[in-house]
């Protein structure tokens, strides 16, 4: 399966509300749908997510179908992919050695770290904090939504005005009882979402 490519639009910026349907920067922002991360196929859940980008930042946001949304843990930096959650992995310089990660659950604990390639596979540095990121999560009438702001200076040197695009995937754990649903913009067809070379393109409009 070829790897997805998106415009990514210069929006209005995000004003921190992750419940309002008539915030314009969602409304002008790209959409894209997340697809069972093994196969390929249409999720028993879906989820939208928006993004799009403003001068400093580059934003999103997670509307999750999910009967009962549901998270117990508030610690930064916890073990979250162990329940609920969305995730943001973004390679700016698309060479494959390194990239970010962030976790957001319904309610709106976050873990982000750097994961680096080694010989021996892949380290996950929890010491790396994301400086100046902004989340937002609240429940919906059809499940959960998740909102988040990244600035660029907290990745690097990377902003769009000197960049072709990013690699990067989205992706979600559901767990319905027993069963966990992985789902992803870029299926990896194996049952993880680390492995950037799967990742998909992201470019920027209006750089």
């Amino acid at each position: 399966m070829d790897l997805p490519e998106i415009l990514c639009p210069k929006t209005p910026a995000w004003n921190g509300a992750v419940l309002d349907a008539l915030c314009a920067t969602w409304a002008e922002c790209a959409s894209l749908s997340l697809v069972d991360c093994v196969t390929g196929r249409k999720p028993g859940w879906g989820t939208e997510v928006r993004i799009g980008w403003e001068d400093n930042a580059i934003h999103g946001l997670f509307r999750c179908q999910d009967p009962h949304p549901w998270a117990t843990k508030t610690k930064r930096d916890d073990s979250l992919w162990e329940e609920e959650i969305v995730e943001i992995l973004l390679d700016p310089f698309g060479d494959g050695i390194s990239y970010f990660e962030i976790e957001i659950n319904p309610l709106n604990t976050v873990t982000d770290l750097c994961v680096r390639r080694t010989r021996t596979g892949l380290r996950k540095e929890f010491a790396w904090n994301c400086e100046g990121l902004a989340t937002a999560s609240g429940v919906l009438p059809y499940g959960w939504a998740a909102a988040f702001r990244i600035p660029f200076r907290a990745l690097g040197d990377c902003h769009p005005a000197s960049s072709l695009g990013w690699r990067a995937n989205f992706a979600r754990i559901d767990r319905q009882n027993s069963e966990r649903e992985l789902t992803a913009w870029s299926p990896t067809f194996v049952k993880s979402f680390h492995v950037p070379g799967r990742f998909g393109m992201l470019r920027f409009g209006e750089a």
